[in-house]
Order: structure tokens, then sequence, then C-alpha cells
């Protein structure tokens, strides 16, 4: 009885003297807090999930060779739940209370642009691993997803190619937000340059969650009678299901209209019945599709831990663009925070210059020396019956992004790396 009463005054002492704190941070400094800042809920939730469960299967390889620095990471989940100004409440609580080192997540733009100055106001640091719009460059932000020069340009190029089917008219179709905005802007001053007039551009958007496609489909249709016509989609999250549903409805065939894809992969085909769609393209850096030994490595690394973790659709597991983004992103900060020796965002910062990571799409990804996005190969996937992509066109080598697009008036002012603030 009186060892309890002791140990109860030397605790209250300690901590009136701050020492217990301190004994405590001390144990918490054995690891290094890593965030995951993703939607599991919500209309995003189909496509954010898997990016969360593949940033932990990372940290656990990580931490099963040795940790970064002697140190094992420690992830700090959350979910910002679809709720774009909570990616910033999030992103406080991550920096400001959970002290973590680095953040990997988001998805959409418009929660990217919450973090942003969150991030920058805080000497925070993101990995974002999904291709978006470009027109931003932050010291605070690695993109290891495509700029609009490593997927959005190269896929309507490849819709007017002879290979392609050379559509001479063209359906914008996107979720009602900054990237499909954006990113049409884009490409109506591409195609304007390539001769395409506005009367054969037609440019539609719908709310983030969107069910009734009824429509827009209709609408296709009829407008694709005045001649080769090609959608572009930027539809975003669990619409994308609905969307795919009302093509197959209508008896829309890719031979009649291709869609081309900037944010459909083999986890939001899941859900779709896949056989009406054969034929319709995906344009993005990686697919899971592509045969070479390290692309064997992440999806045998994949199926093992969804199956050990029983992580919804173990059964049927498939890798996409944004995990081996995630994956990437992952080990180059890893491998940066080794070259610093510290966890320090500014030291962190400069060691990311020139990282490289033979990644599984076969290329060796490399961190451009200024503007903090990767070069990345780009591939246009056609859809097959079971789900998955056939490659029918891919860049020889990885390309450079560009972050600011020379489609958009005054870009070539812009300086090719972030701004010192």
């Amino acid at each position: 009885m009186q060892r309890r009463h002791l140990i109860k005054a030397l605790s209250a002492a300690l901590a009136t003297t701050g020492l217990l704190s301190f004994s405590l941070g001390a144990q918490a400094a054995d690891t290094i807090k890593v965030g995951i800042l993703h939607s599991l809920s919500g209309t995003m939730a189909i496509s954010e999930t898997v990016l969360k469960d593949v940033a932990l299967m990372t940290i656990d390889e990580i931490n099963a060779k040795g940790g970064v620095l002697g140190k094992k990471l420690e992830p700090v989940v959350v979910d910002p739940a679809s709720n774009w100004p909570l990616f910033a409440e999030k992103a406080k609580q991550l920096i400001g209370q959970d002290k973590v080192a680095v953040m990997f997540g988001c998805w959409t733009s418009v929660s990217r642009k919450s973090v942003l100055p969150v991030v920058e106001e805080l000497n925070g640091l993101l990995f974002y691993p999904v291709q978006y719009e470009g027109e931003e460059l932050s010291k605070n932000v690695f993109y290891t997803g495509a700029a609009p020069n490593q997927q959005a340009i190269p896929a309507v190029e490849y819709l007017m190619s002879k290979d392609g089917g050379g559509a001479k008219r063209f359906v914008l179709l996107g979720t009602d937000y900054v990237y499909p905005r954006t990113t049409n802007k884009i490409l109506r001053a591409f195609l304007k340059s390539k001769g395409i007039k506005d009367s054969d551009i037609d440019e539609k958007y719908t709310p983030f969650g969107h069910s009734d496609y009824q429509t827009i489909v209709a609408d296709i249709k009829k407008f694709s009678a005045g001649g080769k016509t090609a959608v572009i989609s930027t539809i975003n999250g669990d619409s994308n299901v609905p969307f795919y549903k009302e093509l197959g409805n209508q008896g829309l065939k890719a031979t009649d209209v291709p869609v081309v894809a900037f944010s459909v992969g083999e986890e939001e085909l899941r859900g779709v019945d896949t056989k009406p769609l054969v034929g319709h393209l995906a344009a993005w850096n990686y697919f899971m599709s592509l045969k070479n030994p390290t692309n064997d490595a992440f999806k045998k690394q994949w199926a093992d831990y969804a199956k050990a973790k029983k992580l919804p659709g173990a059964d049927k597991p498939l890798t996409n663009d944004p995990m081996e983004a995630t994956y990437i992103g992952i080990h180059m900060w890893k491998q940066a925070v080794e070259k610093a020796k510290s966890t320090d965002t500014d030291k962190v910062i400069a060691a990311m210059a020139g990282q490289t990571f033979k990644a599984p799409g076969g290329f060796t990804s490399t961190m451009d020396m200024k503007n903090h996005h990767l070069h990345k190969p780009v591939f246009i996937g056609e859809v097959k019956s079971d789900g998955q992509f056939n490659v029918v066109w891919k860049t020889p080598a990885p390309i450079p992004a560009k972050p600011w697009s020379p489609y958009i008036e005054g870009n070539d002012k812009k300086k090719n790396e972030p701004e010192k603030k």
C-alpha cells in the first residue's frame, strides 16, 4: 500500500517538474511519426481507402528492414471523409499535435488546395500521389502523380492520331471542381492549337457523387452524330460507376465513341460489369497489367498484405497508378531522410532533388532536380473484359513534368521551381 502511495507521489512530483512529460517524449522519439491523410468515407473513399492501405504496407516493409535512421515509422491515420475543409483541419492536427515528419495523402485537387496553406504556414511536408491539373508549385509539396503533359495531353494526341481513331470532336466531361475545369481549360487551348473549333468541343460538369448519367450519355450520342467523337472523362470518385453503367445501358461502345479516363483505374472498375466497356481507354503512368519483375514483386507484396490484413477485395487484389505513386513517394522520402540524416523539413526537401527509385511501372522514376515532380512514363490502356488494361501506347522513356502548362497564357514567364517564401 505504502509503495503505491510512493509511486503516486513521485509521479505527481515528476509531473509538476515536467520530467514525466520529458521521459514520455523521449520514448515517443524512438519512432518517426508519418501522417496518412486520405478519405476513408464519403464519395472519394472508393479511390482513397486503398492508398491508405498501400501506405501502411510500405511503412511495414520499411520497418521490417530496420526503419529509417534506426527508428521505426509510426503511421498516424486520419479520415477527412471527402470533406475538403476537414483536410486542412486534419493536416493541422497531424503537424501541430501529432508532430508528424511528413504526410502522404489527398486525392482531389480541392483537398490538396485545402492542405496547401497549412503545410506552407507550418513548414510541413506533403507527398501528393495523384494526377492533377498542374498550375502549382510549392516548396512543401512533392507531386508524385502526373502533370497534364504526362497524362492529359498525350492521351488527346493519341485520340487524334490514326491509331487512336482520328477524333475530330470532343466531349470534355468532368466532376465540377478545380482539377477537371483547369485540365479542360488546358485541353481546350491545346485542341484549338490543333485546329479544333469551339463548336466541336462540348464541355459538361456534374457534382461530386452524381449518379444519373442517362441524359448526359444520350447527349454524347447526339453530339457524336456530327463527326468522329471522343470523350475525355475527368469524373472522380464513385460517380464513375453509374457513368460506365450508363454507357453500357445505352450501348455506347468504344468503337463508336471512345472514352479516355484520367481518374479511372483498376480499383474504380471493380464494381462495374466491364464487358460492355471493352476498348474504352484510360491514361496513366502505371497499369497492373505491366509485365516486368519489379511489378511482379509489387503485385505479390500487395496480394500477400491484403490477404494477411483481410482487406476488402483481398480475394481479387488490384494495384493501380496512385498506389504506385504512393509507394514511390514513401520510399523516396525515406531515401531523402537518410541522405539528410534528419527528418527536418528543409533538409529533406533539399535531399529529395534527383532521388531515384526503380518503380513497378518498369522504369526508374526520378525526382526532378528543381520542380518537385517525378519524371514519369505515360501509358494508354484499353479496358479488357476482366477489368484490366491492355497497353496500346506508351512513351519510350519517362518524361519530365511541366507544372506550368504552355497552353495557358503567361506561363512562359513562370519559374520551373518553387519560389522561396
